[in-house]
């Protein structure tokens, strides 16, 4: 009977570790550049800003199409300063690369996208 006790508890220990790493954990880390051209706060408790990203054009065959390329991200409220930088750039229409990393799955509390932008630069 405690060994079986015992094997309960090392399964129980190995999902709350999974669930943990799928909800904590980062997918992919990267940087996507362009302009801002939106930047709102969102939620009904839990509040996170949500922008949009234009990538510019996309080139095709050495000729450039009409169509651009757009991304959305998320931002969680309680980085200010990523807010700021968000804001001023948009405000200027500056070009800026945003570092992000992607979650594996959207949760409702956490945002509207599974990216979430932690670090932003202009682009000279």
């Amino acid at each position: 009977m405690k060994k079986f006790k015992i094997f309960l508890v090392v399964i129980l220990l190995i999902f709350i570790g999974i669930g943990a790493y799928l909800i904590f954990g980062t997918y992919s880390i990267g940087d996507r550049a362009g302009t801002i051209i939106k930047l709102s706060q969102k939620g009904w408790i839990f509040k996170t800003y949500e922008g949009e990203l234009n990538q510019g054009m996309i080139v095709s065959n050495n000729a450039a199409a009409n169509n651009t390329q757009m991304w959305d991200f998320s931002v969680p409220a309680s980085d200010e300063q990523v807010v700021k930088a968000l804001d001023d750039a948009m405000l200027s229409g500056k070009r800026v690369k945003l570092h992000y990393h992607e979650k594996f799955f959207r949760f409702f509390w956490a945002g509207d996208t599974k990216y979430f932008v932690d670090r932003v630069e202009e682009v000279k």
